[in-house]
């Protein structure tokens, strides 16, 4: 591990410390918290050093971002959030918006990215959000739910409707026409800050439209949402490792019957289990970062493969962490049960555990044909 790898993972771990109980309870992490990880690039590590970023490899970052994931989820959603927006810029912006852009995002200005919509989740072809140049402006209209990141950014990253094709623009939160509602209690990652976005003739200068305006929307959203997936999954691996830790010390130490619980066979099997789903999704993680920085053909469905046993492993692995922790981990707070509000979530963001099957299945058809 790199000593500038290590030096993040110690920040954040100081930065996190016991507090991520107390963060999702309150449903907010103290804004400096945020900044200071965004001021040090390590939001979005990947973008080059050039613009303020670390310059990590996506599987540097994937470790990273299981680190984070292993203390607090929320956090880990934050970094995703601000990671594909920085990436929706690098890949759709021109030379001058990535310099404007990314260097804010290093900087500690913090980002949200909008796709879905009332009527547009998993089939964001229906989404209704319009994007259009008027004259020397252009104006959003819209609205985003479920936006990540929203109650702490500056700006949004918002993708909609562009004539035929999709675009993504630059919105400032303080921009006239934009109202962004905190989402009452969320089920899972309470802290990242999920809100409804709402766009109201918004205009804005012509610089704000990314400079790929008119791609397809499945280019678009495919390209964003494949750096999504692959965060999304390491930070799985991260709830699965906070879940074997947990399970483990406490099993070795909870005396029942008079041994220790991990003596009992059936507790021993859930902790093989657990030992299992989180050997299983580094792999798979590790895989899809390689073929990420490798430029693969691969890479679109890695990442699917990635994200779908990940935060299906640690859905159900996190049930069983809290089966071995009983009561004792079903406090509110606590590191196991928020585990498994915040695994579900993740059977869902970033294309649900049916949208993956069906992108796989599809993938192994035409390798088939």
């Amino acid at each position: 591990m790199s000593d500038d790898l290590s030096e993040a993972r110690v920040l954040v771990t100081e930065l996190v410390g016991d507090r991520a109980g107390e963060w999702d309870r309150a449903g907010r992490i103290p804004t400096e918290v945020v900044r200071r990880l965004g001021e040090e690039g390590l939001l979005c590590a990947e973008v080059p050093a050039r613009f303020g970023g670390r310059g990590w490899s996506s599987l540097d970052n994937g470790g990273f971002t299981a680190h984070v994931g292993s203390l607090c989820s929320s956090l880990r959603s934050l970094m995703t959030s601000q990671g594909m927006a920085a990436w929706a810029v690098q890949r759709f912006g021109s030379a001058a918006q990535r310099k404007h852009y990314l260097s804010r995002l290093t900087g500690g200005e913090l980002v949200g990215i909008g796709f879905s919509e009332p009527g547009a989740g998993s089939d964001l072809s229906a989404m209704g959000t319009t994007i259009r140049v008027e004259g020397d402006a252009v104006v959003v209209d819209g609205t985003k739910v479920w936006l990540t990141g929203a109650g702490y950014a500056d700006l949004l990253v918002v993708v909609g409707r562009f004539g035929d094709g999709a675009a993504a623009v630059v919105v400032p939160t303080t921009a006239a026409g934009v109202s962004v509602r905190p989402v009452p209690d969320p089920m899972g990652c309470r802290a990242a800050g999920h809100s409804t976005v709402e766009l109201r003739d918004v205009r804005l200068p012509l610089d704000a439209l990314l400079s790929g305006a008119g791609q397809p929307v499945s280019m678009l959203v495919t390209t964003a949402l494949t750096y999504g997936r692959v965060s999304v999954a390491w930070g799985c691996v991260g709830i699965l490792r906070a879940c074997l830790t947990a399970a483990t010390r406490h099993a070795a130490s909870r005396v029942q019957s008079g041994k220790p619980l991990a003596e009992h066979q059936l507790v021993a099997g859930h902790l093989a289990d657990l030992l299992v789903a989180e050997q299983v999704a580094t792999r798979v993680c590790e895989h899809a970062s390689r073929c990420w920085d490798d430029s693969s053909p691969e890479m679109v469905t890695a990442a699917v493969v990635a994200k779908h046993v990940s935060a299906t492993n640690a859905a159900r692995q996190a049930s069983t962490a809290v089966q071995v922790l009983a009561s004792a981990g079903a406090e509110d707070g606590h590191v196991v049960a928020r585990a498994y509000r915040d695994a579900k979530l993740m059977e869902i963001i970033e294309g649900s555990n049916e949208i993956c099957r069906l992108v796989l299945a599809e993938h192994a058809l035409a390798v088939a044909s």
